[in-house]
């Protein structure tokens, strides 16, 4: 079922989530919907807070685009991207290599406003999944800016939250009257 995305304004978007504690039907339904809603809204992610639910879980599918990262490690091993797409994970932890890169980046609840954001270049995330494995992620690319765009979800935070004064700037007007919108 297609789930409608919260915009901009709405009060789940600034909150931290909880952690996933049970995973149960209702969470894999929960799942099932996130990927046909992300799907449907053509994006490479979506996290719960997005379809108001404060829950520490995301989705990503960034198989779109095979060449969108140079390397990928999943437990310590050379992996293929389709290999883990879609990655869905919870309770996400995050450590981020010392290389930053600037690019250019959307949101779903956030619509018509794209801007540059300046993230670690490459990230080691531990992703428990919910069978109850986790898997240990070294990236880069976008998977990688995907995943932190999707955690700072979690933790309440807009990618127009990390773009730079001077973006902050231009885009006030415009983000004004979408969260007036909401």
């Amino acid at each position: 079922m297609i789930l409608d995305i919260v915009q901009l304004g709405h009060p789940v978007l600034r909150e931290r989530c909880k952690p996933v504690e049970k995973v149960d039907e209702e969470l894999h339904k929960l799942v099932a919907d996130m990927l046909e809603t992300m799907y449907d809204a053509e994006g490479v992610g979506l996290a719960a807070p997005q379809v108001a639910v404060p829950l520490r879980l995301a989705v990503v599918d960034v198989s779109h685009d095979p060449e969108c990262i140079s390397f990928l490690k999943v437990n310590g091993k050379d992996a293929e991207l389709s290999s883990i797409m879609p990655l869905v994970f919870i309770n996400p932890e995050l450590e981020f290599g010392d290389d930053r890169e600037k690019d250019t980046e959307g949101c779903l609840s956030i619509r018509d406003v794209k801007a540059d954001v300046n993230r670690p270049a490459s990230l080691k995330a531990i992703l428990p999944q919910i069978d109850g494995s986790v898997l240990e992620i070294e990236t880069d690319g976008l998977l990688a800016r995907a995943i932190q765009h999707e955690t700072d979800h979690l933790n309440g935070v807009l990618f127009i939250d990390r773009v730079s004064p001077a973006t902050k700037v231009s885009l006030k007007r415009k983000l004004k009257r979408l969260a007036a919108e909401g």
